[in-house]
């Protein structure tokens, strides 16, 4: 596995994806043979044909990402494969159109365009099935060894079996007695505890998982150091969940590591670089948006009563109270007999502009104004409110670590996780929210806005 803007990404997706790009400019380079008849070493090396390739393959590389096609390599079906693929296609078609009307000197010729795009038709989709059956099928998985099978194991196992660009798999457990229900991707009992050294010596595992919540005499604590000392890998279930999951595990985490180890904390330096960015980028961003602005409060205004602008309590950095705003979605005093209760989908509170506001995520299009008052930043965990906030802590362990950090517009938590409808769901979001804490970065913000762009498209994520 490989970090990439503090996110750790399997090796095999990698090296798909460079794959696919060198293919896709293959392809493009073979509509310049097709259809052209200059030179194509001269028209590369010196007229720019280079550079308008490359955009060309940018955008089919972002249909590929848009249509889910790297979160999900597996082909279950070849039919909605190459349906995925003429729709990347329709991207790289229109961003191309977009590239020849602001730049027409960085555009593919049509011919070559049309030429390429069809040979990319039959090559990308060929390879994709090509990299199921030969590379994901035959790869070789890193076989793990599970000592216990707590949550943090079981969410592990299920993730890697559902994923096999992990190139993991297990060789099964060990546990004081097997799991009355079985658990996906989790593998065979076999055997308690004690037994690890005849299990290590039955299936060679290439690393060994701990995953055990009470190891006070239970872990078999010269077994695994015997095995270490070997050269075998061992780590922690919380390590491995973090890689995969991309969430810090709430319930694993003690106050000593919160106190003497490096990572969980707010960093003042990180801290400041974030602030001076987001008001950037909120200063940019309201100025850019600020007619769409005006057009929604007037739609807001003559569609339903009440102020255009909400104005809401929430918790920022250090438990300060602050208003968010937020063009009005919800029917005016909709919050008057249920006091504050979580919003979920299909909110009946939610008027029928708002909820289009909503799906496309402009009714938070004045949170940029949070951001130049230095209430917010651009990324950062949701702020909640105070309601929500004081029964959350009381709850949750932790939850107010999310707090260390100013809150943001977008966030690791809002791309990852769906809509937050129950305490599970604040739980997860909170994992999600320690992981951004632990790794905030400029980087990892810039992966959150690419990523949020796509989120407002297709309408996921959470509230």
């Amino acid at each position: 596995m490989i970090r990439l803007f503090k996110v750790v990404v399997p090796a095999s997706l990698l090296a798909l994806m460079v794959v696919e790009a060198a293919l896709a400019f293959g392809c493009y380079l073979a509509g310049f043979l097709l259809t052209r008849e200059e030179d194509w070493v001269i028209a590369y090396l010196y007229e720019g044909a280079t550079a308008q390739t490359l955009a060309a393959v940018g955008s089919l590389m972002l249909g590929v990402y848009l249509n889910d096609l790297y979160s999900q390599v597996r082909v279950y079906s070849r039919l909605r494969l190459a349906q995925q693929f003429c729709l990347v296609f329709g991207v790289a078609f229109l961003a191309q159109g977009m590239i020849s009307y602001l730049m027409p000197e960085a555009a593919l010729a049509r011919s070559q365009m049309l030429a390429g795009s069809a040979l990319g038709l039959i090559v990308l989709p060929g390879w994709r099935i090509l990299f199921d059956v030969l590379v994901l099928r035959v790869l070789h998985k890193q076989k793990i060894l599970y000592v216990g099978h707590n949550r943090q194991v079981r969410t592990v196992a299920r993730t890697v079996s559902e994923r096999p660009h992990f190139a993991m798999e297990s060789a099964g457990y060990l546990a004081a007695a097997p799991l009355e229900a079985e658990s996906a991707g989790l593998g065979p009992w076999l055997g308690p505890l004690s037994a690890l050294e005849e299990a290590y010596a039955a299936h060679k595992p290439d690393r060994i998982v701990v995953g055990v919540d009470e190891r006070r005499g239970q872990l078999p604590v010269d077994g695994l150091l015997s095995l270490r000392l070997a050269g075998v890998p061992v780590e922690d279930a919380s390590n491995l969940y973090e890689r995969v999951m991309w969430r810090v595990p709430v319930e694993l985490l003690r106050p000593s590591q919160l106190i003497f180890g490096e990572g969980i904390g707010p960093d003042e330096r990180k801290l400041a670089l974030q602030r001076a960015y987001s008001f950037l980028f909120a200063l940019f961003g309201a100025v850019l948006t600020l007619p769409l602005m005006g057009i929604i409060w007037v739609l807001v205004k003559i569609t339903s009563a009440g102020p255009a602008i909400y104005r809401q309590k929430r918790v920022g950095r250090n438990g300060r109270v602050f208003e968010v705003l937020k063009f009005r979605s919800m029917y005016q005093d909709a919050e008057a007999r249920t006091g504050a209760v979580w919003a979920t989908q299909n909110d009946p509170r939610v008027t029928p502009l708002g909820r289009w506001l909503r799906k496309l995520r402009l009714d938070e299009l004045p949170q940029f104004f949070n951001v130049l008052r230095g209430e917010m930043c651009i990324v950062g965990p949701r702020p909640e409110r105070p309601e929500f906030v004081s029964v959350l802590s009381q709850q949750i362990p932790y939850y107010n670590l999310r707090r260390s950090i100013p809150p943001g517009i977008t966030g690791w938590a809002q791309i990852n996780h769906r809509y937050g409808e129950s305490l599970e769901d604040a739980v997860t979001k909170l994992e999600y929210d320690l992981y951004y804490l632990k790794y905030q970065s400029f980087s990892l913000d810039l992966y959150i806005l690419f990523h949020t762009v796509k989120v407002m498209l297709f309408q996921r994520g959470a509230q």
